[in-house]
Formats: structure tokens, sequence, C-alpha cells
């Protein structure tokens, strides 16, 4: 059987590098690990993975500074880089995202959801970056995180613009509620329906009321306007 794309993980806990590895493995794709933040480098250099899941705290170089490191690197063809993460650290994520990082992804980590993130950033860097949204003004730009409406940048935060992503790539469908959390905050972060509406309202904001409907009792689709 013909093996996926690279991965690089990067993190200095042996069981979770064992834990992880063996998964992927599982999945067929071509694992490569390391325990510390200067070996993670070096072994990016050599491999070219696909994509680097990327410890945040560690010693001596920590996954900041190795995600920086590389994006810098002009020998390296760029990864998607995605952040593993303990619930209990407490650090900016827009902090990750300045030095390149292409998503989070919280630990403990079950492994089919584990595929399934990954899955969805193979598909995310498959499609163009500037995607024009039906006949509309409206352009989403997924490198920035920009919704780009009649000429003008409007900066998203990361889950109005997935969740904005999720509505105008299925047009028509109505998503309930919870298909939203779980496709958007996923099933291992504990938010109430209530967030859903939030964001929501704050995108009606920005991009008018025209384009998101509410189905009372079920949930929200897009209108191609």
């Amino acid at each position: 059987m013909r093996l996926k794309e690279k991965i690089l993980i990067v993190d200095d806990e042996s069981d979770i590098l064992e834990f992880l590895k063996y998964n992927l493995e599982k999945s067929n794709y071509h694992v490569f690990t390391a325990d510390n933040g200067e070996e993670g480098v070096k072994i990016a250099l050599s491999t070219q993975p696909d994509l680097i899941l990327l410890d945040v705290m560690m010693p001596k170089m920590d996954g900041m500074e190795v995600c920086s490191i590389i994006r810098e690197e002009k020998n390296i063809e760029q990864p998607i880089i995605a952040f593993l993460t303990s619930r209990s650290e407490d650090y900016s994520q827009i902090a990750g995202f300045e030095v390149g990082a292409d998503d989070y992804i919280t630990k403990p980590i079950r492994p089919r959801v584990l595929i399934s993130r990954i899955e969805a950033l193979w598909r995310r860097k498959t499609k163009p970056a500037l995607q024009k949204i039906s006949d509309s003004s409206l352009y989403l730009d997924r490198e920035r995180f920009l919704l780009i409406k009649d000429g003008v940048d409007l900066q998203l935060p990361k889950k109005e613009f997935e969740l904005l992503e999720l509505l105008v790539n299925k047009p028509g469908k109505v998503f309930t509620r919870d298909e939203i959390l779980g496709k958007v905050w996923g099933n291992d972060t504990v938010v109430g329906e209530r967030t859903v509406d939030v964001h929501i309202k704050k995108l009606r904001e920005k991009i008018g009321d025209d384009y998101i409907r509410t189905i009372k009792g079920v949930g929200y689709t897009y209108n191609e306007v």
C-alpha cells in the first residue's frame, strides 16, 4: 500500500510520540519523530515533511521558536504546522499564528479526531487561497484569515472564519448547531450551542443579514445572494 504524506511529530514526551506515531502509521502516513526542538528542525530539513505536529512547551527550544525558524528557513519546502497543546497551558494562540502556525490540536486527543483534523488541514491546503463566495462581492482569503467585502479587508477571528467557510462551502445546506460545534470547535471542546449563535451574530454584523439564514429550531444555512 502506498504511503500517504510525510508527518513529523516533535514532542518531548515519549509516550505521546509513540501514541501519535502508531495511530498515524495505522492510517498509512509516513511518520518521523523528534523529542526536542533542535532535533525537529534538523529532521525537517532532511525529510521535508508535509505536516509538522509541534508541541508548544519543550525544553531548550519551544514550539514557537521551532515554528518561527522553519517558516524563515529557505531550504524547507513549507509544511503545514499544527501546534499540540495541553488544556492547562496558558499562552496566546494569536502568538502562534503570528509565527506561522496553521492550526492548534488540543491534547489529549482521540485517534479518529486526530486523523479527521489532519485530513481537514490537507483539504484546506489544496483549496485556492482566495475563494469567491457565490456571486456576491465577498471573498475568503484562507492564507490571511480575511473576509474581503467590496474590496475591504475584514480580519476575522479563527472560529468566525472557519464557521463562515463551513457554511459557504455548502450553500443551501442546513447545519445543525451540533454539526457546527463538531466541525468548527471539535468534539473534545466543551462549549454550548449559544457559542454558535454568538458567532453567527458577529458574522452578520460584518457581512450583513442577507447571507446567513436561521432555520428555527434546527440551525443555520448560507444563502447565495
